[in-house]
């Protein structure tokens, strides 16, 4: 947690950006797993990290714009509670030390929204994505579930996205430091990505890293030989020599700021020569994208030259052929490369993605697009220091999507069908790394894991 001004500066801020009106701030509350009292292991709303910084369940905040009065509603831990949970500070030293005076039980959060609602108050919330969330807003507000989306605040959005978009430098040192548990994590994966090593084995591994170092993985592993499924979370194979087997982790540290990394690594230590040539090349994007990151570029841009990158070196190996702008243009390169070049990262690895991504991603001038790929791109906005975003291009086989093109004639006058059903069973390739958008260009955060091939097969 921060220091208390720290809360307190962001909040008179989201308040003078508001104007008028409250702002509701509900944060998570435990998750049975099975039965009320065995629980998941408890996340807090990253919102209500940002604004009010207290990491427990049962905690309710409220942002008056109109009095510039901020309000946490929460009940001081029972005996019983004490007896299984140990003691904890009351309600009013956890508002002090984020910088709040007004306390509150939690049921009264009820009566003090209720005589907002009389005066005629207008009330901003975040769409809520638990479903507990959703049926305490509903008693709350009078609303139905499905109007509750509809009747989220655009406004209170934009304002929260401006905010957390530019990071602060205390933030930047928390991902610093996922970014270093990171690394820890994907160099034990690199030496344990030997024949005869079970996948679950490797994954158990780094997760644990992650919860030795920090607050554990910023999001479910992906770690697979299957590296064609982009998200693919099943670890239940054995890994087998001449295949690759794709890490795609991150860890999240103490103040639960993300790390997000992928590394793709031969199993039992040599890339073969084509799985080095096809490498190579995402390398190569990985490696432009980074250096055309600055203020004043588009992500969009970006992702598109990198879209050439790929698409020129797969043209140069037979895979692809024609004008190579003209199949960035027409979208053939999303055979192979069917994601986009990253996305923002902070206190969500996919950062406030509850809010919306066009909202996150995009802004007046750059929308998204429709276009099959870069349809998935989460980032196309204008670029500002201190962003702090995801590089991760990719090239896959994905035996379906070759077989629907092929069979539907789509693009096929970018596509050598004949060359790419060679490579039928090669799998995929992905290469991350995190960066912060400086002010003349971008910086790779953490030590950079080994990415050069002959670094990645030095590990075996």
């Amino acid at each position: 947690m921060f220091s208390q001004q720290v809360y307190s500066e962001r909040r008179v801020k989201l308040r003078e950006k508001m104007g008028s009106g409250i702002v509701l701030v509900p944060g998570n509350n435990e998750s049975p797993m099975n039965y009320p009292d065995n629980t998941y292991h408890f996340r807090q709303d990253s919102t209500f990290l940002y604004l009010f910084g207290l990491d427990m369940p049962g905690l309710f905040g409220l942002i008056d714009a109109n009095t510039g009065q901020d309000i946490l509603f929460g009940d001081d831990i029972t005996l019983e509670e004490v007896i299984w949970m140990g003691t904890k500070p009351f309600i009013k030293d956890l508002a002090a030390s984020v910088g709040i005076d007004s306390v509150a039980p939690f049921k009264s959060v009820f009566s003090k929204v209720g005589q907002f609602k009389e005066l005629g108050t207008a009330i901003h919330y975040i769409p809520p994505y638990r479903g507990e969330t959703v049926l305490f807003l509903v008693e709350l507000l009078g609303m139905r579930p499905s109007e509750l989306t509809a009747n989220g605040s655009i406004e209170l959005i934009k304002h929260l996205v401006d905010m957390r978009s530019v990071k602060e430098q205390i933030e930047i040192a928390e991902i610093e430091e996922a970014c270093e548990t990171g690394y820890k994590m994907h160099v034990a994966a690199m030496k344990m990505a030997k024949p005869g090593i079970m996948e679950q084995d490797i994954a158990g591994t780094i997760q644990g890293i992650a919860l030795a170092y920090g607050g554990g993985t910023s999001f479910p592993t992906i770690l697979t030989q299957n590296g064609q499924t982009l998200h693919n979370h099943d670890h239940s194979f054995r890994l087998e020599k001449g295949r690759m087997i794709i890490v795609d982790a991150g860890a999240e540290s103490n103040g639960h700021y993300a790390s997000d990394f992928t590394r793709t690594v031969p199993v039992g230590g040599k890339f073969s020569q084509k799985q080095k040539e096809i490498y190579n090349i995402v390398l190569q994007a990985n490696n432009t994208a980074t250096s055309l990151v600055k203020p004043g570029e588009t992500y969009l841009s970006i992702h598109l030259k990198v879209a050439e990158v790929i698409t020129s070196g797969l043209k140069d190996l037979g895979l692809m052929k024609g004008d190579v702008q003209e199949a960035v243009a027409n979208g053939a390169h999303a055979l192979f490369f069917p994601h986009g070049l990253g996305h923002m990262m902070g206190l969500d690895v996919h950062d406030m993605e509850n809010y919306g991504q066009v909202y996150v991603g995009f802004d007046d001038e750059i929308r998204p697009v429709k276009q099959f790929g870069t349809a998935y791109l989460r980032l196309g906005r204008c670029l500002q220091p201190n962003f702090v975003i995801t590089n991760e291009p990719g090239i896959y086989f994905i035996p379906a999507l070759i077989d629907k093109w092929h069979n539907e004639k789509i693009n096929h006058q970018f596509i050598n069908f004949e060359q790419v059903n060679k490579y039928l069973g090669f799998g995929g390739i992905r290469l991350e790394d995190d960066l912060l958008v400086t002010e003349t260009g971008a910086r790779i955060l953490g030590t950079r894991v080994p990415i050069n091939p002959e670094e990645v097969e030095s590990f075996q």
